[in-house]
């Protein structure tokens, strides 16, 4: 998995508080003192156990047969609840009050990445199945294992929901609509699916974390600790899930398709966190827009190109993006979580205050030499 004005305390802040304070004892036992440390560096080790995982489901997919539909679904649910238990509805009401943000990531998810997508695809010299293939999965929304990332990363973890609902939302109108702009082919949407699915794993979980937080704030400072692991193991698993499902394909997709996908995800990283710093909007923001940017649901891309694609090749860039996504979000954010955030006078200036509008009347004056 994101989340404006001064940041509400950091998910990885509170997570230290809960380590400092529970057990219900006054003092921490030794044991979990150790389990602290030791969650500590597994989350650390966040890239890792995906390449593990990653490697174990290319080598043998039937290791993951079990993890049917049902149970993706609820490690994608048990995803969101363990970021829903760090946030409060003052935090969305912060960020619903400076939506500046939200609307800069829509326009990097949908502009600026299906054109990068396009791109890559020619200067690689793609073939067409390919190249569709590969618009695709720029043109597709974000992708909910950003909001764990910007967990780990420090960053705005109600920004970053927020921005996944928002793109999540907009791929029912704007998938189609890129597909046939940029490709000519026309990609029916299931928008009542779409919808449905949001609300089942992403808000529903989501909500029903915050609601604990708000009235059972005990019971939540005792359970919050082990929210970092949960993430890490379900997010592992969702994403061997899906490369057990598409083994084959990413076997046999040469270095000339792995590196256009890899640079996809992350010159689109680079470019969702320097475009913000260069307009005006903080550090924090800026973190949780690049991973967000970075971060496409390349399982529903591969889902799209399956069903409406007629040719085979179209789904495999789908099928490779789920494992470079992945690695590069989860690298962003071990790298982010030991940068510290220094706390801006400003937070997340509006265009208006960084770059006034140009006023002639006042230009001239200065140059005449007149006195406003």
């Amino acid at each position: 998995m994101s989340l404006p004005r001064p940041v509400p305390r950091s998910s990885m802040a509170l997570f230290a508080e809960a380590s400092a304070s529970a057990p219900t004892s006054n003092e921490p036992s030794g044991l979990f003192q150790a389990y602290t440390r030791i969650a500590s560096i597994a989350t650390t080790l966040f890239p890792l156990w995906t390449v593990i995982f990653t490697g174990i489901a290319l080598k043998s997919p039937e290791s993951f047969a079990w993890f049917t539909t049902e149970y993706f679904t609820g490690a994608l649910a048990a995803l969101m609840l363990s970021m829903g238990i760090t946030l409060k509805p003052e935090d969305f009401v912060k960020v619903a009050a400076r939506p500046n943000s939200v609307f800069m990531q829509f326009g990097l998810c949908y502009a600026m990445m299906p054109v990068l997508a396009l791109g890559l695809g020619k200067l690689f010299g793609l073939d067409n199945a390919l190249l569709a293939g590969m618009v695709l999965v720029g043109s597709i929304n974000g992708g909910q294992a950003s909001n764990l990332c910007t967990y780990i990363a420090r960053g705005n973890v109600a920004l970053s929901v927020l921005m996944t609902t928002a793109t999540t939302i907009g791929a029912i109108f704007m998938t189609p609509l890129l597909c046939k702009g940029l490709l000519g082919a026309v990609v029916p949407v299931d928008a009542v699916g779409i919808a449905m699915s949001t609300i089942q794993v992403v808000l529903g979980p989501i909500a029903l974390g915050m609601f604990l937080n708000k009235n059972f704030p005990k019971f939540v400072k005792s359970i919050l600790p082990f929210a970092p692991v949960v993430g890490v193991v379900s997010t592992c698993l969702l994403v061997a899930s899906a490369v057990a499902q598409v083994a084959e394909p990413i076997m046999n997709a040469g270095l000339a398709l792995q590196l256009p996908v890899l640079l996809l995800h992350l010159i689109g990283g680079l470019v969702g966190y320097l475009l913000p710093r260069a307009t005006g909007f903080g550090e924090v923001a800026s973190r949780t827009m690049a991973i967000e940017t970075s971060m496409k649901s390349s399982a529903f891309g591969f889902l799209l190109a399956k069903l409406h694609f007629g040719q085979y090749a179209a789904r495999v860039p789908s099928a490779v993006s789920v494992v470079w996504m992945a690695l590069t979000g989860s690298m962003l954010a071990v790298v982010w979580r030991y940068i510290p955030v220094p706390a801006p006078k400003v937070f997340d200036r509006t265009l208006v205050e960084r770059y006034p509008p140009f006023e002639p009347k006042k230009f001239l004056g200065k140059i005449f030499g007149k006195k406003e």
